[in-house]
């Protein structure tokens, strides 16, 4: 099973060079892959943790990207009914192919009424407009095997064809969420589901739902990445946690690490690492 990690892009901790060097940490660890999260308009009385201060997640990815050359990179999650379909999948293939096709592409509907408020949204529409985006970036990185110089390029919106270019390989879309919703997502757009701190026995449940549904639609068998904590200063505990998803087969889990300064997260680093090579 893979591991990555979380890194705040969000509050004092997502200065440019805590960031990076918390980035270049989690690359040199040999972890697997690093992931941020998002959001757009952060209200005053929501702001506690973080000050209202959050990073755009598809820049700052890409400006990570620039300074590491291994780790695979994350949303956890990119939500969608906040960015219109067209510009989202050519931002997301543009961030593909200059960081070397290692973007890890979670997505998500969104919960904060501010938010949506904010960018004068329905956020009881989020469900539809999400399945909008997704519907348009599978279709334009989609290969139609067409004959004719730059077919496989050409896509139509609104009745206007265009040539969707650059165009590398569609990063892996994990769509995160709760069943059942979130699993008929997964199975219909994506490539995997993106629960969050699920215990091993209520996650295989919905694997099984979800392997299920992926069947049905003639996928193959889903990949699932779990965000969740560790207790990390219980090694023993947070070994047996991670057997327990290896063994029900999930592929990924990321470890959120509490830190307040990139000396903090090199800690909790060390003992994730340490626990994971034991």
């Amino acid at each position: 099973m893979l591991v990555g990690v979380t890194v705040r892009n969000m509050g004092p901790q997502s200065m440019p060079q805590t960031l990076a060097r918390c980035a270049a940490l989690a690359e040199d660890a040999g972890l697997d892959s690093l992931w941020i999260t998002d959001h757009i308009a952060i209200a005053p009385d929501d702001a506690e943790g973080s000050g209202g201060r959050y990073l755009d997640p598809l820049v700052t990815l890409a400006w990570i990207a620039g300074a590491t050359k291994r780790i695979k990179l994350g949303t956890g999650v990119l939500i969608l009914p906040y960015r219109s379909a067209l510009p989202t999948a050519k931002q997301v293939a543009t961030l593909q192919e200059l960081a070397g096709e290692r973007v890890l592409l979670g997505v998500g509907l969104g919960w904060m009424d501010a938010e949506f408020r904010a960018l004068g949204l329905d956020r009881h529409a989020r469900g539809r407009m999400s399945d909008e985006v997704l519907e348009l970036i599978n279709r334009c990185f989609a290969e139609d095997g067409g004959s004719a110089e730059d077919a496989e390029d050409v896509v139509e919106v609104n009745g206007q064809a265009f040539l969707f270019k650059p165009k590398p390989t569609k990063p892996p879309i994990y769509v995160g969420g709760s069943a059942p919703h979130a699993l008929e997502r997964a199975a219909r757009y994506g490539d995997g589901w993106l629960p969050m701190g699920l215990s091993p026995e209520r996650l295989l449940a919905d694997m099984n739902q979800y392997n299920k549904l992926t069947e049905a639609a003639g996928k193959p068998t889903g990949l699932v990445t779990i965000m969740r904590g560790l207790p990390l200063n219980d090694t023993a505990q947070s070994r047996d946690l991670l057997a327990q998803y290896e063994a029900i087969g999930v592929e990924r889990l990321v470890c959120g690490i509490r830190y307040d300064t990139a000396d903090e997260f090199s800690a909790g680093i060390g003992r994730l690492n340490r626990i994971i090579d034991q």
